[in-house]
């Protein structure tokens, strides 16, 4: 075990691209995701003036707001933005599998973050993250290591398309249940949201007055994006979709729990009639609400555009069958995300161990 360098290990490629770019996949920083370690989305054939090119197994580092935390392993020759810094292994010092796990972890990015310069758009220099520090053991070790840190991140991987298949099964039982909701909205039998939910925006809070994390007992408090932070008091209490009226992600869909508070640009959805809220909140959610928002600067939703909104409202023992159904697929996921949480706990001792 020794401490070296990150550029005595690795190198900023600097090959450019001098004759045509036909063939070649483009990347981008918005096709960088965060904390993701390998690329997995690209463009090919789209018009651009990238030339910075980039070889298979290569690390592409987003240098621009480095506290994104982007950094990823081609899988592929290509060409790539300005804002990416190509870096290379160096084979004889590093085994190329290892060096993505070093790049892609929180302490090289702070040291990316401290390192950076600029105000509105700060950039990180090779000359600079090439002086990052930290511990490497010997080939042998590295190759062991890589083994088992590439094992938790196809894990990882793993896990997260079973919540995803979750997500999606929750949806088509839905469909299979009640049919499309958009497409029901011009059945006879469709009426009104606000003829079966009281819906009505919540109050304003000052920015000031929200915090990011929660601490001591504060309240979620909903906005028009969706859950803003947490404030220190509460207007609400049971459980009630949330709609977002304003802002790009207007119509979002939230299910509140409990005590929460909700601005002035979210409309809390409650039922005056026998309807399930759990069942109630996914149908909201496959209305796909967006569509309905109006103003290009600032989209918004009115709630009388709310109210207006038709919807088939089943028996309720059907809804309450669906709710049930949702809550056991819930504990499913819930479970996976412990057990995900537990593997980034591992992947973070033995990064902080071994290469720390």
């Amino acid at each position: 075990m020794s401490r070296v360098l990150l550029g005595d290990v690795a190198k900023e490629r600097r090959e450019t691209c001098k004759s045509s770019k036909d063939g070649y996949p483009i990347v981008g920083l918005e096709h960088l995701t965060p904390e993701e370690i390998k690329l997995t989305a690209w463009d090919e054939g789209k018009e651009n003036t990238f030339s910075k090119f980039f070889r298979e197994g290569d690390i592409l580092f987003g240098r621009r707001r480095a506290y994104l935390k982007k950094a990823a392993v081609a899988p592929f020759d290509g060409i790539c933005s300005g804002d990416i810094t190509v870096i290379e292994p160096k084979p004889e010092r590093i085994v190329p599998e290892l060096l993505p796990f070093i790049i892609q972890n929180d302490a090289l990015f702070d040291f990316a973050v401290g390192k950076s310069a600029g105000s509105l758009s700060p950039r990180v220099k090779w000359e600079n993250l090439k002086n990052y520090e930290f511990e490497l053991p010997d080939m042998e070790k590295q190759r062991e290591l890589a083994k088992i840190l590439w094992a938790i991140d196809t894990t990882k991987k793993t896990y997260q398309k079973l919540l995803q298949k979750t997500d999606e099964l929750v949806k088509s039982q839905f469909i299979e249940m009640f049919g499309d909701p958009i497409a029901l909205e011009k059945s006879i039998k469709a009426v009104p949201l606000g003829t079966v939910c009281f819906m009505k925006a919540g109050k304003f809070v000052k920015a000031d007055d929200i915090h990011e994390v929660n601490e001591n007992g504060l309240y979620p408090c909903f906005g028009g994006n969706g859950l803003r932070g947490y404030v220190d008091r509460y207007i609400y209490d049971g459980e009630y979709p949330i709609i977002g009226r304003q802002g790009a992600l207007c119509g979002n869909v939230q299910y509140a729990k409990g005590q929460f508070y909700a601005t002035e640009h979210a409309v809390v959805v409650q039922p005056t009639v026998r309807i399930d809220t759990v069942w109630l909140y996914h149908m909201l959610t496959l209305l796909n609400l967006n569509r309905l928002a109006t103003g290009a600067a600032q989209p918004g939703l009115a709630v009388e555009r709310l109210a207006d909104v038709k919807i088939i409202v089943p028996p309720l023992i059907l809804q309450e069958q669906y709710a049930t159904f949702v809550r056991q697929s819930d504990k499913s996921k819930f479970e996976l995300e412990q057990a995900r949480k537990e593997l980034d706990s591992t992947y973070k001792r033995v990064i902080a161990g071994n290469l720390g």
